[in-house]
């Protein structure tokens, strides 16, 4: 670890458990200063392992354990700069364009295989919003965006994607796919209990837009917009 992540290190965190975790995060994942800075400041730790997830029944070990490791609750989509009312399609296509920020948030292990990926089952065309395959869990990881808050009935469709993914495209070596459902908004009760009985492996979390920003940082950043300008100039 170079002296500056660890002055940052002691500067910024209250214990040895916290700084141990920070620098064996930043070494796996290669972060810089200013990334280590970054997500000590948006609270990784506290988030890592957070979603709910039904992972322990429908996973083995030591599969389940880095499956709930490798997921947050909630996510931080600030530099999207997006309005809190911002739509599915929105939200999704911010995220195809900031992808490099988006992996970030996701955290390591991540590669994007495409958005609103074809389906075809029984001649019947579905879309997925988002997937991806997680090179340490060796398995494709799907991603649905809800704008409002978590249903038990989005877990069926979310489900029933797992079902023919596994089915069409998971290779006999690779782990049963996961599902990640990205909402607005939850209700932990109602997300265990949605979960409970669920034959899939699948998580759920909340996504930010604006809150892990403070408001005069948010007002003095320029948009995706002024951004696009400058680019094209």
């Amino acid at each position: 670890m170079p002296w500056g992540h660890n002055v940052v290190l002691l500067d910024k965190l209250p214990g040895p458990e916290t700084r141990r975790w920070y620098m064996a995060q930043a070494i796996e994942n290669n972060w810089s200063r200013n990334s280590l800075v970054m997500q000590i400041e948006n609270r990784l730790l506290e988030r890592s392992g957070k979603a709910v997830s039904n992972f322990e029944t429908h996973l083995s070990k030591p599969q389940s354990d880095l499956a709930r490791e490798s997921l947050k609750d909630p996510y931080r989509f600030d530099f999207l700069s997006l309005a809190l009312d911002a739509q599915e399609r929105d939200i999704e296509n911010a995220l195809i364009k900031h992808v490099t920020d988006f992996l970030l948030a996701l955290g390591a292990g991540f590669a994007i295989v495409g958005q609103q990926v074809l389906l075809d089952v029984g001649g019947d065309e579905f879309f997925v919003d988002l997937l991806f395959y997680h090179v340490k869990l060796r398995c494709y990881v799907v991603i649905e965006l809800k704008a409002g808050k978590f249903k038990p009935e989005h877990l069926g469709k979310l489900s029933f994607y797992l079902a023919a993914f596994d089915a069409q495209l998971k290779h006999p070596q690779d782990g049963p796919t996961i599902g990640l459902l990205l909402c607005k908004s939850k209700n932990e009760v109602v997300a265990e209990y949605a979960l409970r009985d669920n034959n899939r492996p699948i998580g759920v979390a909340e996504y930010q837009l604006v809150e892990s920003l403070p408001a005069e940082l948010r007002t003095s950043l320029p948009s995706i917009e002024q951004i696009e300008r400058e680019l094209a100039g």
